[in-house]
């Protein structure tokens, strides 16, 4: 058993594979069982892997089963030519929780990894023990009528539409931001502290899109319809739910989406952090901190 280790420890923590509807599918487990206490899953955003949670394994070992998994299309998990959806990785965490660990967790994801918690923990309750949301991803439902658009921008949203529906066009667009360049300026504009951004970081996201399935990943992801909105799943929440947000975050303003969350499911706890859109990875002794005291305190 890996023995727990200072929350800014860099270095990876060995896992291993389990085979899920015939396909290989990475995680880490790092510290002993706490009757006491619900284990912790955490779950990685788009184009990260368990490595994204490297400094939150070790720094919340000390005091939970910490849990992380690649979510089947990303990171050292298989890449099968599947419809990869909220619906798709929803039944592989649930039976990940069921299968292995053995009893409900408590889900923590980042972006798109938080939209998948929210779908298991939403829609799968009997393996949640609770949820945590760190800069979460998905869609909304649009107030209805939605707002009309003037008409060159529909016509030039229907043409990118069109396009990316076209493998070369998609797979064009995997080779630019696959590079180790775009994936460090991509970096550099979601993290307030540049001093984050690593060559490890940025070799850690780079890897998995070598693998020979990740363009279709890729190209899937963007072509799937929107999975099930998020007002919707929160009206079958029934689970305490804590929400951490990067206020820094350029690719969501969290004060709005704070207000949409709270509008639809009031009794959350919420914290504002100074930090983009990974504070996990980038200030990871807040956040270890912030899990810690609500699983445990309150």
């Amino acid at each position: 058993m890996m023995q727990a280790t200072p929350a800014m420890n860099s270095a990876p923590i060995a896992g291993t594979y389990w085979q899920w509807r015939g396909h290989s599918v990475y995680y880490v487990r790092s510290s002993d069982r706490h009757p006491e206490r619900p284990p912790l899953l955490l779950i990685h955003g788009f184009g990260a892997s368990t490595d994204h949670w490297r400094k939150n394994i070790s720094g919340l070992s000390k005091d939970f089963e910490v849990w992380a998994i690649d979510l089947i299309g990303f990171g050292r998990s298989a890449k099968p030519e599947l419809q990869y959806s909220g619906d798709l990785w929803r039944d592989q965490l649930h039976d990940f929780i069921t299968n292995i660990i053995g009893r409900p967790a408590v889900l923590a994801g980042n972006s798109l990894g938080g939209y998948a918690a929210l779908c298991v923990a939403a829609q799968r309750p009997e393996s949640a023990a609770g949820l945590i949301l760190i800069n979460s991803a998905g869609p909304f439902s649009e107030p209805q009528p939605a707002p009309e658009a003037p008409p060159l921008q529909k016509a030039i949203s229907a043409v990118a539409k069109t396009l990316f529906q076209q493998d070369w066009a998609s797979f064009l667009l995997f080779q630019y931001v696959r590079q180790r360049s775009t994936i460090r300026k991509t970096l550099e504009k979601v993290y307030l502290d540049q001093s984050a951004v690593t060559d490890q970081l940025v070799e850690e996201i780079y890897l998995p899109s070598c693998d020979p399935g990740a363009p279709k990943v890729f190209a899937s992801v963007f072509r799937t319809p929107q999975g099930e909105k998020i007002d919707v799943l929160l009206s079958q929440l029934n689970c305490r739910l804590l929400m951490l947000w990067g206020e820094g975050d350029p690719w969501m303003n969290s004060t709005e989406r704070s207000a949409k969350f709270r509008n639809h499911y009031p009794e959350l706890t919420e914290h504002f952090i100074k930090a983009g859109h990974c504070p996990h990875d980038e200030v990871p002794e807040q956040i270890n901190e912030l899990i810690r005291r609500w699983i445990i305190d309150e």
